[in-house]
């Protein structure tokens, strides 16, 4: 897991621009702490920041490989799950290995594959290749989009780096937010449109799709998409596919040359992935499974059920820790901390992002990193196996727009009122939602309920997934900490998206094909709890803090977010902590406290990265 940059110019010779590639790498550092290496020549410049996981010596980057009368250069963030069955294709075609990175097998996969490589490929990445002897520039990245590649083109350069601000060191690129970007954050926000930023003209790499840079320009292809197909398997048949899927994933994940745990939460998810961790554990004989959970200083004082978060982790986690071969350990964080580390959650993903639900992931990793430098988490399950609230309630479903964030006419009103006369966002919001649904396929063998949730599955793993993924690349890798999704698996989305509602809401429950599956291997409690969401403080300090926050900023009239926020607004948001703001900004979790901290990132946003508006 690392940070690559780079860019390349086929019109000029850019080989005196090492100071621009050295600057550009040093914004990733903390993605990779452990090494850093560069390779630049007449029309390319490729830079790279490690973490190292696997083969430390033989993993080094850039990689630069001969072969016949051509070298090829990679610079590549990731890891490749199914590495040694690609191995063996390649010693079966004659290629030798020099030692057992990803890299090395990545690299020649290429060189045997071409632009085909990406069709072999199970894993998590993002990887340019330059080829000498062509003059071409090849970049990817995964099915999903675990790991981030961002872009820009300028005066016949491609630039292109794992975060955003890596490509603002490149000379002349301004920090710009037009209309279009002004309605992604606070319309879509803190989710974007896939292949967009908030930035003008600063573009991400959509997942699935990569992009060949040459001489006739830049050309960028999609690979890889869910393919609607008839269900034909039983429920049996299907619990045996899914369950071997799903084992194989983990297991395939579990490889790392550096400390590896679990984050374990008690829910469905996460104690599967450490029930299946732990046994391969022991069946190995390797020490037991170190597993970590998040908690806060008198949460479980403060806890107030609701229908989201119905109860806390504690119990069920005390629970699986008792059932699995394990050493477990909780990670209390105070409530000081989330406020004070809203700005670093903020430049770690270049943008306001969720608030205290990204701070706090970021200060569990970076105590987790003390003892370990890869974990395994249970994202992505609600997504792939239906798990949300908004998959069952009417009002959600009937809401004609993302059901995650239906409080637009507030988002509208928190708009300052010059720049609401010309932007609408409903507008904005409606285009983007009925884009999204119109890539939906509906076959005609699907039942009114499946063609329902089909619709509601694309829109939740295409927009609310991404934004999950975000925030766990962005937060772990700020401590150098590598994050992995087993239920992201490729093979395992293909499957479960095929599989007919009536079967995957088994028993009228959320996930309720994926309990029925577990409840072979873990406590029946666990099996059977309700879904409850990513923990976060429930301690009244913390609304208090950062309601101070926020007021300190609107004390100052100077203060950049009057300049694009209805000051009045946000004032009332304040006088009733947060309660003007009537329904979530954004998922379950984004309630008054969180939408205080978010505005309060707006403003650090504003303040530190300075972006020039142009409405």
């Amino acid at each position: 897991m690392c940070g690559i940059v780079g860019f390349a110019n086929l019109k000029k010779d850019i080989s005196n621009y090492r100071n621009v590639l050295n600057n550009m790498n040093e914004t990733l550092s903390k993605r990779g702490p452990d090494e850093e290496g560069y390779y630049i020549s007449k029309h390319v410049a490729l830079g790279h920041k490690r973490l190292i996981v696997i083969d430390p010596e033989g993993g080094k980057q850039p990689m630069v490989e001969r072969f016949q009368d051509s070298t090829y250069i990679i610079v590549y963030n990731g890891q490749i799950y199914n590495t040694e069955e690609i191995r063996k294709i390649l010693i079966d075609n004659g290629f030798e290995f020099n030692g057992h990175s990803d890299t090395e097998v990545l690299l020649k996969s290429y060189i045997h594959f071409g632009k085909d490589v990406v069709n072999y490929l199970n894993g998590i990445f993002a990887f340019a290749i330059w080829n000498t002897k062509t003059e071409e520039l090849f970049i990817a990245r995964d099915h999903f989009g675990v790991k981030p590649l961002y872009y820009t083109t300028r005066d016949n350069t491609l630039i292109f780096a794992s975060e955003i601000k890596a490509i603002f060191e490149y000379p002349e690129i301004e920090k710009i937010v037009d209309k279009q970007g002004i309605a992604e954050l606070l319309g879509i926000g803190p989710a974007h449109t896939a292949g967009t930023t908030v930035f003008k003209d600063i573009f991400e790499l959509k997942p699935a799709h990569f992009a060949t840079f040459n001489k006739t320009g830049l050309h960028i292809e999609k690979y890889w998409q869910l393919k609607s197909k008839e269900h034909t398997d039983n429920l049996e048949q299907t619990c045996e596919k899914v369950e071997y899927l799903l084992e194989n994933a983990i297991k395939r994940q579990l490889v790392s040359d550096v400390p590896l745990c679990i984050f374990l939460s008690g829910g469905l998810d996460s104690s599967i992935i450490a029930k299946y961790a732990s046994d391969y554990c022991k069946e190995q004989g390797l020490a037991p499974l170190n597993t970590f959970s998040i908690d806060y200083v008198d949460n479980d004082k403060n806890f107030v059920k609701s229908d989201f978060q119905p109860n806390s982790d504690n119990y069920y986690i005390n629970l699986m820790t008792k059932n699995i071969y394990c050493k477990h350990k909780t990670i209390v964080i105070d409530t000081p901390e989330l406020a004070d580390y809203l700005e670093d959650a903020m430049i770690a993903r270049d943008m306001p992002g969720m608030a205290d639900i990204d701070s706090s992931l970021l200060l569990f990793c970076k105590n987790v990193k003390k003892q370990a430098t890869v974990s395994l988490t249970g994202e992505c399950a609600d997504e792939i196996f239906g798990g949300y609230p908004w998959f069952f309630r009417e009002d959600a479903l009937k809401s004609n727009t993302f059901p995650w964030s239906i409080a637009i006419d507030e988002r509208n009103k928190l708009l300052h009122p010059e720049i609401s006369s010309k932007i609408d966002l409903r507008e904005y919001i409606d285009f983007r939602y009925k884009e999204s649904l119109s890539e939906v396929e509906i076959l005609e063998t699907d039942s009114k309920e499946t063609a329902e949730k089909r619709k509601i599955s694309h829109l939740t793993l295409n927009w609310f997934m991404q934004t999950l993924l975000d925030r766990s690349d962005r937060t772990a890798m700020y401590n150098g900490f590598e994050l992995r999704v087993p239920f992201c698996d490729y093979r395992l989305a293909e499957y479960v998206w095929n599989i007919p509602w009536e079967m995957k809401a088994l028993n009228g429950r959320e996930k309720g094909l994926l309990r029925y599956i577990a409840k072979k291997i873990l406590p029946e409690e666990v099996a059977k709890r309700k879904k409850s969401p990513y923990p976060k403080t429930h301690n009244p300090t913390y609304l208090a803090r950062v309601k101070k926050i926020l007021s300190d900023i609107m004390e100052n009239k100077s203060a950049p977010i009057n300049n694009i926020l209805n000051r009045k607004y946000i004032l009332e948001i304040l006088d009733t902590d947060g309660k003007a703001f009537t329904r979530p900004w954004f998922g379950q979790l984004m309630t008054g406290p969180q939408l205080m901290a978010y505005l309060c990132q707006v403003n650090m946003w504003l303040e530190r990265y300075q972006p020039k508006v142009e409405i």
